[in-house]
């Protein structure tokens, strides 16, 4: 008995871990360990009944979060702008537009799923829609399945780096942090994990040239008169506009405005230039632009104005991370409405699959309050942050035990279930051992983006075998018989981009300086260096205002 009250702690979480691994749900687990053990800790004399008095407290705090307000918000605007069409138009014109170059599909795909995670931020829409429209085509011209495989499931997995990520806003609520700054600190990682995918696809052009074949000259669908593709009046738009919107931000500058402010209000007069541009010239029949650069501008810029509307005015502080969500939401549904692809069933659709989401949310943080409620009542916090603290290495010994952590749960819980359970006890210990938060947060995201990459359990894979050919079928197209995609092909593609996210992990851990701009506009003072000498006493040299005789002076 004495051993069972001395280890109560590592007790009560051996048996978390049991529970999950027999798959009872997270939300339940949690709260029934909490419940379960807080009673045990009461038997034995540990815990005091007046313990549980502090749960409908924090129970309403959960609900009147207005955090967690983003989390509907951001899920509802991705689902309506996945099945407004979004993804298919974006889809088949990049995929034109990178089509004449081998392995332009899988650039393609790569584009299209940064594109999506910075507009919907839901992984299972962004690899749904790629599995479903990428990935025949890529079949049908001879892409190896592995590669087509891989890059599609790990683009759809980008939906979890770059903002609005819900895995962001969720590990910003549980260690305490702003939303806004987690979303700047994420974008560089975010897109230079794009750029390792893109990387990777050049490597295979070069090593297997084979594996991702360019389109053939019929399946180029954008010719002009002149025989040309209209690809030379793309890039004079680009010029044009980039020149315009150069020359307003000269004469709107704000020299004091911070770095990523600048960034947004330059991509924004961009695309309002082109966009423009295009309109002028589609309304009054010039003719000066090409169909592709129409096409690419007409497609391309709307959902870079929602990603203005969203990150934009968080990142220029003229809304909150929920208000951000909220004018998402708006924006998606009017895009949807202009598409006149906005329907009833849409909407329902949506609000329910929006729904449902957000209450797995609401119960997962309510299990997890009452598990930690009882885990602290048992000294567990002291357990894990001597647990962790006494490791070799110091705070690096910490990081790489902590990622190797994440990388080994990530195989059996999702992100949400990782978020709630290991981030309220890994947060304190951080904190106290000088971590920068926001950069642990960022080492946390990058890793758990691998538990949907993860064979046999991850998402993005099961999302992908979802709609993938399970069977032999003759292509529309080309009246060919098309071999099936099997499971072990989409395994085995997922290995070389889980290797990159590991190098990810290990990039964002040694070079803090992709995450840390994020205080280039903050004051740099340690509030631990301030100090207040009061000088003088309780006479009227202080009272009664004396300057020569007393006073507070502030270093």
């Amino acid at each position: 008995m004495d051993f069972f009250i001395a280890n109560l702690a590592p007790i009560m979480f051996a048996t978390l871990v049991v529970f999950l691994l027999l798959g009872f749900p997270v939300a339940f687990a949690l709260a029934a360990n909490g419940i379960l053990y807080g009673l045990i800790g009461i038997e034995l004399g540990l815990l005091t009944p007046a313990l549980f008095q502090a749960l409908p407290q924090r129970v309403f705090g959960i609900i009147s979060n207005d955090t967690l307000l983003a989390v509907p918000f951001f899920t509802l605007m991705g689902l309506v702008l996945e099945r407004s069409g979004m993804a298919e138009d974006l889809l088949e014109t990049i995929g034109q537009l990178f089509g004449t170059v081998r392995g332009g599909l899988a650039f393609a795909v790569v584009f299209v799923g940064a594109m999506l995670a910075a507009t919907t931020g839901v992984v299972s829409a962004s690899v749904i829609s790629m599995g479903l429209i990428s990935l025949p085509i890529m079949l049908r011209y001879g892409y190896d399945r592995r590669l087509a495989s891989g890059v599609i499931a790990a683009s759809g997995t980008l939906s979890q780096i770059i903002p609005p990520s819900l895995v962001l806003i969720i590990l910003a609520d549980q260690l305490g942090r702003s939303i806004g700054d987690m979303y700047r600190a994420a974008m560089v990682p975010g897109f230079v994990l794009a750029g390792l995918y893109i990387l990777y696809v050049i490597i295979m052009c070069v090593v297997r040239p084979a594996s991702a074949p360019a389109l053939p000259e019929e399946a180029r669908r954008f010719r002009e008169t002149n025989g040309t593709r209209g690809g030379r009046s793309l890039l004079v738009l680009m010029a044009i506009s980039v020149a315009v919107a150069w020359a307003l931000g000269r004469w709107m500058e704000n020299d004091t405005a911070p770095a990523d402010e600048r960034i947004v209000l330059s991509l924004l007069l961009w695309g309002l230039s082109a966009f423009v541009i295009a309109i002028v010239n589609k309304g009054l029949r010039l003719r000066l632009l090409s169909a592709l650069a129409e096409r690419v501008t007409f497609v391309m810029i709307p959902p870079l104005f929602l990603i203005f509307l969203v990150l934009g005015t968080i990142f220029i502080g003229v809304a909150t991370p929920t208000e951000g969500g909220a004018m998402g939401a708006v924006g998606a549904i009017a895009m949807a409405l202009a598409r006149k692809r906005l329907t009833l069933d849409l909407m329902r659709q949506a609000m329910d699959t929006t729904t449902k989401l957000s209450c797995f949310v609401v119960f997962i943080l309510v299990g997890s309050t009452v598990f930690g409620l009882t885990f602290r009542g048992v000294n567990g916090d002291l357990w894990v942050e001597h647990l962790l603290t006494g490791l070799p290495g110091g705070q690096w010994g910490f990081l790489i035990v902590v990622s190797v952590l994440t990388f080994v749960l990530a195989f059996f819980l999702d992100f949400f279930e990782l978020a709630f359970i290991i981030v309220p006890l890994l947060g304190p210990v951080a904190e106290k051992m000088g971590i920068d938060l926001i950069w642990f947060g960022v080492i946390l995201a990058v890793n758990m983006q691998t538990s949907f990459m993860h064979p046999p359990f991850g998402f993005a894979l099961f999302y992908l075998r979802s709609v993938a050919p399970k069977d032999a079928y003759r292509d529309k197209v080309t009246g060919r018989t098309i071999a099936p995609v099997t499971t072990g092909q989409i395994y085995r593609g997922s290995i070389p981009f889980i290797v990159i996210q590991l190098l990810m992990v290990a990039t964002v851990m040694l070079v803090p300086a992709m995450v840390m701009h994020y205080k280039g506009d903050q004051s740099q003072v340690d509030p631990a260096s301030v100090k207040i000498d009061v000088q003088g006493g309780y006479g009227d040299s202080v009272y009664g205002g004396g300057a020569d005789d007393g006073g507070a002076v502030f270093k």
